[in-house]
Order: structure tokens, then sequence, then C-alpha cells
């Protein structure tokens, strides 16, 4: 009875950290879908890769050790926040330049990938902190993936909707959000 409850314990516990890091992808993904013009084929590719990387992202910090942890915690916050910073801030110039970007539209490969990185990077020191303790490796790699790709394409799809009600303000403020929560991450 005592072991249910532990294991039922560190399963909410795994969920609620996947949940938390999963509401990055929830609200930056509000931010990329308010660009507008971002097909269903594109979100789905998008939401596929954030929960991979959400995925890969704990794998790698499991697997680091808490030596690699104590000499990157700042660096993977400062990483984060510059990759997000300067993708809201492409995102506002073209809004104002009334054009495309090629290099990191967000539909594109490296926008995608950009984007992944910098909502997952946060989830390598969870697997820092979590491979000190937990052994089931799986069912943590799982849930974030799960749950993080899930947030994402909900995300998307809310700021996509919200898009076609702003018009051509969209992909302004969506870069705004980019931008505010880049700076979050790195103050």
């Amino acid at each position: 009875m005592l072991e249910a409850s532990v294991q039922s314990g560190q399963l909410a516990a795994i969920l609620l950290m996947a949940v938390a890091l999963g509401l990055d992808a929830f609200s930056l993904g509000i931010g990329v879908g308010l660009r507008g013009g971002l097909r269903y084929r594109h979100m789905l590719g998008m939401s596929f890769l954030i929960g991979l990387f959400h995925m890969l992202m704990p794998l790698l910090g499991l697997s680091a050790g808490r030596y690699v942890g104590l000499l990157l915690g700042q660096v993977t916050g400062l990483a984060a926040g510059g990759l997000l910073v300067l993708l809201g801030g492409h995102m506002i110039h073209n809004a104002f330049r009334g054009g495309e970007g090629k290099l990191v539209h967000p539909s594109a490969l490296l926008g995608m990938l950009l984007f992944s990185l910098s909502v997952s990077i946060d989830s390598f020191s969870v697997g820092l902190s979590l491979g000190m303790f937990v052994h089931d490796v799986t069912l943590i790699v799982v849930t974030f993936g799960v749950v993080g790709g899930l947030m994402s394409i909900l995300g998307l799809m809310l700021g996509r909707q919200v898009s076609s009600k702003l018009g051509e303000y969209g992909e302004m403020l969506g870069g705004l959000i980019l931008v505010v929560f880049g700076v979050m991450f790195i103050v």
C-alpha cells in the first residue's frame, strides 16, 4: 500500500513538472500562432519537434549528471532567452517591413528547430535534478514529450484563432510575446 502511494505521488510530481515545462511551449505557441499564416501541418511538425526536444533534453540532462548541471545552470537560461529574443525580434522586424523573412520563419525548419530548442532547454536542467533521485527514466521522458507536444499544439491553435481576429498586428504581438519571454529567461 505504501509503495503504491509513493509511486502515485512520484507520478503526480512528474506530471506536474511536465505541465510546468509545457506551459512555456503553450504560451510561446500562442505567440508564434499569432503570427498567422501557419498551416496545420506546420503546427503539427512544430509540436512534434517540441515533444521530441522535451524528450531529448531531459534525457540528456538525466544522463549528464550533477557536475554538468552546476556548470551550465546559468547558461541554459541565457541561451533559451537569447534564442527567443532573436526569434521575436525577427518577427517584429518582419511585421514592420511587411515581408516575410526567409531565415527564421516559424514554419521553416530552422525556425521550428530554434523554437523547439528554446522552449525545451529548461527541460535539460530539470532532467539533471531528476537524475539524482528518479529511476524510471522512460516514464519521465515520455511524459515530458507528450505533455510538451500537446501543450504546444494547443498554444499554436489558440494563437492562430486569435491571429485571424487581429489581422496584421498578430505577427507584431506574437514577436513581442517571444521577446518578453526571452528577456524573462535571461533575467
